[in-house]
């Protein structure tokens, strides 16, 4: 099968979760219920959940040592184009403390810093495996040593391919490649409240309590204003209120659906997976969303580190509607 979809991990790491029997009391020594290690990072992730949904993907990093390569190869196995770290280096290890409602505390390292040669490298890994893909994602923080601006050439190199391309990550490498466009190209980008109020303006604490209510006036003009600069698409996480979603031809709401949260690692991950999965299928802005958002949400109801299948979706099908 060709590649549809190659996703580009910027800062792999071992995502470790340690699931308590209560809760986290800060200072005190306690004891793990259960302990899962996989092979982490935010491209990795979506590679993965487009896998167990069948779709054909490649995952792209820069470097990765033997314990990632390891975990990795685990099903849903992705096909894993990476260098190998020098000797004695090894990939960032993040790890997640989740209590029993839900609540997440996560701890991420920052990674080895990344050689110039060694971005070169990927910036060819990634140009060679997306030719004649339909998505390029490129997900996550930057490592020590790459440049602020590095999504902004890599999205254009993708699009130079053929591919649409996705872009999900924070801080300063999220305004330099929204700042970048249209010369850099997005044509799904996944902030959320907080990202999109320090992209377009407004209050994120706002934006999410306006959206518990189900008032998103605020946030699809702030996501207009993004759609206005070049972005094709903006969808907007907001966490229990639901997702919203604006592109050129309008904006649409849904809430999520009533869950019981077990861990939040890899909901957003499971939400631009969503996406995609449902527009491979050719689906509209109305289906892209509702699989965002039962994605994102299959992921949030799932212990540790693991990942929806579209059979854990298929029970979570939200009511979306159309915004003015």
């Amino acid at each position: 099968m060709d590649t549809e979809v190659v996703t580009f991990t910027a800062n792999p790491s071992l995502d470790r979760t340690i699931e308590l029997s209560g809760p986290l009391c800060i200072g005190a020594v306690q004891r793990a219920a259960a302990v899962t290690e996989q092979a982490g990072g935010k491209g990795l992730n979506v590679a993965r959940v487009l896998m167990g949904a069948g779709r054909a993907a490649v995952a792209v990093a820069p470097e990765v040592d033997a314990s990632f390569r390891r975990l990795a190869a685990l099903a849903p196995a992705v096909p894993l184009v990476a260098d190998d770290l020098p000797t004695g280096r090894r990939v960032r290890i993040n790890t997640a403390i989740t209590e029993p409602d839900g609540t997440t505390t996560k701890v991420n390292e920052s990674g080895p810093a990344l050689t110039t040669a060694a971005a070169a490298r990927a910036e060819e890994s990634l140009a060679g495996a997306v030719a004649g893909a339909r998505w390029a994602v490129l997900s996550g923080s930057l490592p020590p040593g790459a440049p602020t601006h590095w999504y902004a050439n890599l999205s254009r190199a993708a699009a130079a391919a053929g591919a649409l391309v996705a872009v999900d990550t924070s801080g300063a490498p999220l305004t330099a490649v929204v700042s970048a466009v249209p010369a850099a190209r997005i044509d799904l980008l996944k902030p959320n409240a907080e990202e999109l109020a320090h992209l377009a303006g407004g209050d994120g604490d706002a934006f999410e309590a306006a959206a518990l209510r189900g008032e998103v006036d605020g946030i699809v003009a702030a996501a207009r204003r993004l759609v206005s600069g070049g972005i094709g698409a903006v969808l907007v996480s907001l966490g229990a209120a639901g997702a919203a979603l604006v592109t050129q031809r309008g904006a649409w709401f849904a809430r999520a659906p009533r869950i019981t949260v077990r861990s939040t690692v890899g909901a957003g991950d499971s939400s631009v997976a969503g996406y995609v999965l449902a527009h491979l299928a050719g689906g509209d802005e109305s289906a892209c969303l509702a699989s965002a958002i039962g994605y994102g949400a299959a992921a949030a109801a799932l212990p540790g580190t693991t990942l929806p299948t579209p059979d854990d979706v298929a029970a979570r099908a939200p009511q979306v509607v159309a915004v003015a």
